[in-house]
């Protein structure tokens, strides 16, 4: 028995304009797709539930291709500091949040931006100190490649004066080398070794949170990278088969395994793909470099506002070729953080001498300062790109600070790559953005920053059928899966966004104010606005 959806604009996202009057289900496939009457007939002793859409949008189910799932969840029970405006507004958050702590318990607030703020300082360790002097404070820096740390928490971490910086990381110290409670990249997990263990009861608790939230966007699956970060891969794992077990939650996790935690995934006997309807393992995660934000994004040339910082490797090249090549050994794709161009470049060429032979697909997350020569490895090689446009709305106009006006044209420069037929996925990188779908699309379409309003390299503006295809059939194809889901055609799974109006009607600058009516996975409403009659 299925269900025929019908009466709305249906897309199938096959080609641009493509559309079906009707879309007929069973359990969690398409079945067919054609005319209402086609498929009344063709299958009216199997009709279970006629879904009248009433004149709503139908697409394929949106899916973010980079983000944090339990990072998400916990931004959403933590202090969020993502939407304050100053360092003042940032310390009496922090203070308010001071008052319920008990003896020992740590206060741990996010997203904290100082480019939103009309004095972009940095806030000072003595100033933590003075707000939150009895317990460890830490405050995640929106880019997640730096924290604020107070004085109790570097004690108890056992940092010193004398520490050194870490390969790839920097322990941030003034004029006469005190530590500021500044910390970048590798440089924070100074800090963070030193956070309470979790249980895989709080993991499954804030998994669930995270997911109510992105279904509630439109979301049906994503692509995280979460498992190395909470005690061990084998707590974080079971959280996640707990939490997403198909009968309470049903969400599509493609899960990225961190190359710290690769052999802690072997010794389960576990590869590409393997888990559950629901879980499923994606390619090792690597980082190659920083962020722009905290200028550790690893560029060919200087910083224009930092003289003689080209910024951070995270691992040296050698370092990063042996654990590409690790994950070749096993016949596994390799996902790399790469931000500035010349982590870009290096890691395209590591990619190049290192063929995978199997067909799966290596990934690029950011992508973000492209050089030529990265440009054309992107071309030549099998590689998909993740992007995140919301990045063009919060990064600039203080990207053009760091990086110069010289390096903007292959900077964020999406259009250009899919006119190079370079495979882009869509995606937030949540918790570092707003998770929501349609505020990506419409950031790729406009490019509009949040600061001041203005549109910034306009010629990699998108369409509105290339924004959409990013979260859908560019985020299936990131993961071989493009045979079988992000378009609405026969075989291909039942899952679906439906919004209240058509995303290819409305104007590009209503497209956030479109609400999300049903979220739609295996063919079964996991997120309904309102019930349908």
């Amino acid at each position: 028995m299925g269900n025929l959806w019908f009466g709305g604009n249906i897309y199938t996202m096959q080609h641009e304009g493509d559309a079906v009057e009707a879309v007929y289900t069973e359990l969690e496939k398409i079945v067919a797709v054609g005319t209402y009457e086609k498929l009344y007939h063709a299958y009216y002793d199997s009709i279970e539930n006629e879904i009248n859409l009433q004149g709503k949008t139908m697409i394929p189910g949106f899916v973010d291709s980079h983000l944090h799932i339990l990072m998400h969840g916990e931004k959403i029970l933590r202090l969020d500091l993502s939407q304050l405006k100053s360092a003042e507004e940032v310390k009496e958050a922090v203070r308010n949040r001071t008052a319920n702590l008990s003896e020992g318990e740590w206060l741990i607030g996010e997203g904290w931006n100082e480019n939103q703020w009309e004095d972009p300082v940095i806030i000072s360790r003595a100033e933590l100190d003075e707000i939150c002097p009895h317990n460890p404070l830490m405050l995640t820096r929106v880019c997640r490649h730096a924290i604020l740390a107070n004085s109790n928490a570097i004690e108890l971490s056992n940092i010193k004066e004398d520490t050194p910086n870490p390969q790839g990381g920097i322990i941030v110290r003034d004029e006469n080398n005190a530590i500021t409670g500044y910390f970048l990249d590798t440089a924070q997990e100074l800090i963070k070794k030193s956070l309470p263990s979790v249980s895989t009861n709080y993991l499954q608790k804030v998994i669930e949170i995270a997911v109510d939230d992105l279904v509630s966007k439109g979301i049906v699956g994503g692509h995280s990278e979460d498992l190395s970060y909470y005690g061990s891969f084998d707590k974080t794992y079971q959280a996640f088969i707990n939490a997403i077990d198909g009968v309470n939650k049903k969400f599509k996790a493609h899960l990225l395994v961190h190359h710290e935690v690769l052999e802690d995934m072997l010794k389960q006997k576990l590869g590409w793909l393997d888990g559950t309807n629901y879980i499923e393992l994606g390619a090792v995660k690597i980082f190659a470099d920083g962020a722009i934000g905290g200028r550790t994004a690893w560029l060919t040339e200087d910083y224009k506002d930092d003289p003689g910082n080209e910024g951070v490797a995270i691992l040296s090249v050698e370092d990063l070729e042996k654990v590409i090549r690790k994950a070749r050994s096993h016949q596994l794709p390799v996902a790399v953080h790469a931000i500035g161009d010349r982590a870009a470049e290096e890691v395209l060429k590591i990619i190049k001498r290192n063929p995978l032979e199997n067909g799966r697909r290596d990934r690029l997350i950011h992508g973000q300062i492209l050089n030529e020569r990265a440009l054309d490895l992107l071309k030549e090689l099998p590689v998909a790109v993740d992007i995140q446009p919301l990045f063009v709305t919060s990064d600039f106009p203080w990207a053009i600070d760091r990086l110069g006006e010289d390096r903007l044209k292959l900077a964020y420069a999406w259009k250009t790559m899919l006119d190079h037929n370079v495979h882009c996925a869509g995606s937030s990188d949540a918790p570092i953005e707003e998770v929501s779908p349609l505020l990506g699309i419409q950031a790729a379409i406009l490019r509009k920053a949040s600061y001041d309003g203005k549109v910034y390299s306009p010629e990699e503006a998108l369409s509105v059928y290339e924004a959409v295809h990013l979260y859908t059939h560019g985020s299936a194809y990131a993961i071989n899966q493009e045979e079988e889901r992000g378009r609405l055609l026969d075989g291909f799974a039942a899952d679906f966004t439906i919004l209240e109006e058509d995303i290819f009607q409305v104007e590009p600058e209503n497209i956030n104010a479109i609400e999300i009516a049903m979220t739609v996975i295996d063919g079964e409403i996991v997120y309904e606005k309102k019930p349908y009659k």
